[in-house]
């Protein structure tokens, strides 16, 4: 029997068990659509946390004053108008009449000024948004204003950004939850609602149609125009096996998985019942293994840098299974390689070179200690980190590797001891931008990882205030030289994730974010 033909095997026997785990397709709502998502959603609350699964959650039960096109421009999507005075120190911002919240309060500008004062606390942007802003205050019902200290040009960029966390809008009520602890319920004004009742965790939970939520004109857009929900029903099912998930998808038990295995792919693309979707660009990921600067041996600048000579990232995508088709050749830019903002500023000498990294670490000052790497069990991420691993233990370093669950790895990274690193990938969109970056963007922030560099803080600042791309060029790739030198984090790939999906399913938008307005079936 030829390799694909035991696959095609283990498929079909596989199925059947997941078919058993899953309701029959007649038991489900007759616009109901059941998705498996990258993990399981466990916190509910978009300004929390930069998860990218509490993004999705978010994207779909919250919404934002604006939002960001296929083109990368930031559209009004709450906001009907706005406008900026002369001197450009004064935003006023008129809300979109209807909009209400899944409670059947009316949106209010009072609202959008609490949800704004409190994510900006926990994010990035959000923090230079703040401190640049003489006054946020709601002046009417629909209306609020924004006083600036001195111009910010990046205003609809930063209220309109589509990484996590995410400035949606949130009832005034629940918003006053201090910003380092939970919301107590995701009640928002999005297109989709929250079904507390039905959640299951561990298993599913259930969205659904938001009968009060009023779609803009125009036509969708990547995050932007307008969402109308065409089905009645979308169920997030857990199943951290992904071949179960593959095999699911196969059988019809499931309508949309947002990554597949790669190992499974040859199958999936000769399955007529199913359709991919593999995109490039800013819907690529990039791999990161993010370094812990509290913590020893990574406290040592000199021992950080070693690890610029281990990473191959060639290798690691080799060894995830990536084709060639859905991999990016060696990017050495933190920006993402194919954006605006690519750069190869300050990566000479820093590319793989095991002799050199040997003789890099006796010299570091490295005492031996026990390298902590926090994996995602079963994640291709884990693959990855497997292969970064081998090449730290020829270099000389000690590694201790600790699979954990995803909820698990959150929780410890929180804490500045006890970890040394963790792998994981991030969405383009994430880090096409030294503004968005998580881990440059947090740069002598409250941030898991605490690297401070006080060289990068400022170009962010004169990042954000510059008039022209070139000029935002320049500077990115002065953070990026700085960057390098700080060892915030390792890429070690660029590439892309398939999406499946059944071949029924119409309007689905084509994107690398799960979004499930406009789809039928």
């Amino acid at each position: 029997m030829s390799k694909l033909g035991r696959r095609t095997t283990l498929a079909g026997g596989a199925a059947l068990a997941a078919a058993s785990l899953l309701r029959p397709r007649e038991a489900r709502a007759a616009k109901g659509l059941t998705v498996v998502l990258e993990s399981e959603v466990t916190i509910l609350d978009p300004h929390y946390i930069t998860a990218t699964i509490t993004r999705t959650f978010g994207l779909h039960v919250f919404d934002m004053l604006f939002a960001m096109n296929e083109k990368g421009e930031i559209k009004p999507q709450m906001v009907d108008s706005f406008q900026t005075s002369a001197d450009k120190l004064t935003w006023t911002f008129v809300l979109r009449d209807g909009l209400k919240f899944h409670d059947g309060s009316p949106v209010t500008a009072a609202d959008c000024v609490a949800s704004l004062k409190r994510w900006s606390v926990r994010d990035v942007l959000g923090k230079m948004l703040m401190a640049d802003t003489a006054s946020l205050e709601a002046k009417d019902a629909r209306t609020f204003e924004f006083v600036m200290k001195q111009p910010f040009p990046l205003m609809l960029d930063v209220l309109g950004k589509p990484n996590a966390p995410l400035p949606v809008i949130m009832p005034a009520r629940i918003a006053a939850t201090p910003a380092d602890q939970r919301i107590p319920e995701p009640i928002g004004s999005g297109p989709f609602r929250f079904v507390k009742d039905q959640w299951r965790p561990g298993n599913t939970m259930l969205l659904e149609r938001n009968p009060d939520y009023k779609p803009r004109d125009e036509p969708p857009d990547f995050l932007a125009g307008g969402k109308k929900v065409k089905i009645d029903q979308l169920t997030l099912r857990v199943m951290p096996d992904q071949s179960t998930g593959a095999n699911a998808l196969i059988a019809g038990e499931i309508d949309y998985m947002q990554y597949l295995p790669f190992d499974m792919l040859p199958i999936l693309e000769a399955e007529k019942s199913v359709k991919l979707m593999g995109l490039g660009g800013i819907h690529q990921f990039q791999g990161n293994f993010r370094l812990n600067h509290a913590f020893p041996p990574f406290d040592n600048p000199a021992v950080r840098k070693v690890l610029w000579k281990l990473v191959d990232q060639d290798a690691t995508l080799t060894a995830i299974g990536v084709p060639d088709q859905y991999r990016t050749k060696s990017c050495a830019s933190f920006w993402m390689c194919g954006t605006p903002l690519t750069t190869d500023a300050g990566a000479a000498g820093n590319t793989f070179d095991m002799a050199a990294a040997k003789a890099e670490l006796k010299a570091s000052g490295y005492k031996g200690e026990p390298v902590i790497i926090l994996e995602v069990a079963g994640s291709i991420s884990q693959t990855a980190s497997r292969v970064f691993v081998q090449n730290m233990r020829d270099a000389g370093f000690t590694v201790e590797q600790q699979p954990r669950d995803w909820p698990t790895v959150l929780a410890r990274r929180a804490k500045k001891d006890g970890w040394s690193m963790f792998p994981v990938y991030s969405n383009g969109t994430d880090m096409y931008s030294p503004l968005t970056h998580f881990y440059v963007a947090a740069t002598c922030n409250d941030f898991p990882g605490w690297s401070c560099d006080n060289r990068i803080p400022a170009l962010l600042k004169a990042y954000a205030q510059a008039a022209t791309l070139e000029d935002r060029r320049r500077i990115a790739a002065e953070i990026q030289v700085a960057s390098y030198d700080l060892t915030p984090a390792i890429m070690w790939g660029q590439f892309t994730i398939p999406s499946g999906y059944r071949a029924e399913l119409k309007g689905l938008i084509q994107s690398s974010y799960p979004m499930f307005w406009e789809v039928d079936r």
